[in-house]
């Protein structure tokens, strides 16, 4: 599963229990999330090779007659819009999901390139977390409910990941706000 849980339980907290955090004090618990990258940088470069490999062998057939200029741009281009559609594949699925879990705050903060990033808040206390079986745009559908607002979490996720992440987050969050403390880390497999 794409995800990470981000924590530092190597110290106690300077607060402890039901106290409010302090400015400036790190998170008691970190998610970070992000899509699924099926296809590498390096595993790329290698794709892009073998489909210019495989494209060229045709050509081998006509090679030093006026037809493999003909054929040429056409395969040129094909292997051009190939690349051209993976590369912007990869800046579209530049996205953050980062919730921040205090004892009395919790921030989830989407970053996507070009957007400027899109922040919600509110007390974990409040936060209810929702995963509709039906009914959403997509089955399992995960959100977040707080401060009188209701915000999608993990929409890159597949069905079965927010199923998991749904189950954990409950108990994260449960577990932030009745101890106040660090907390170890959910399943990120």
């Amino acid at each position: 599963m794409p995800l990470e849980w981000v924590n530092d339980t190597k110290q106690a907290p300077a607060i402890t229990g039901a106290s409010l955090h302090a400015r400036g004090e790190p998170p008691l618990a970190m998610l970070h999330l992000w899509p699924h990258r099926s296809l590498p940088k390096r595993g790329f470069a290698g794709f892009i090779l073998a489909t210019f490999t495989l494209l060229l062998l045709p050509l081998l057939a006509v090679l030093g007659t006026p037809i493999l200029w003909g054929l040429a741009p056409f395969v040129l281009g094909a292997l051009w819009l190939m690349y051209a559609m993976i590369q912007k594949n990869y800046r579209d699925g530049e996205i953050l999901e980062e919730l921040e879990l205090w004892s009395d705050h919790a921030v989830l903060t989407r970053t996507a390139r070009g957007r400027a990033p899109l922040r919600w808040e509110a007390n974990p206390y409040w936060i209810s977390v929702h995963l509709h079986e039906k009914g959403g745009p997509v089955a399992s559908y995960l959100t977040l409910k707080g401060a009188g607002r209701e915000v999608e979490l993990g929409a890159f996720l597949s069905e079965d990941e927010r199923t998991a992440l749904h189950g954990v987050l409950r108990d994260m969050l449960a577990r932030v706000v009745a101890t106040g403390a660090p907390v170890a880390g959910g399943t990120g497999d």
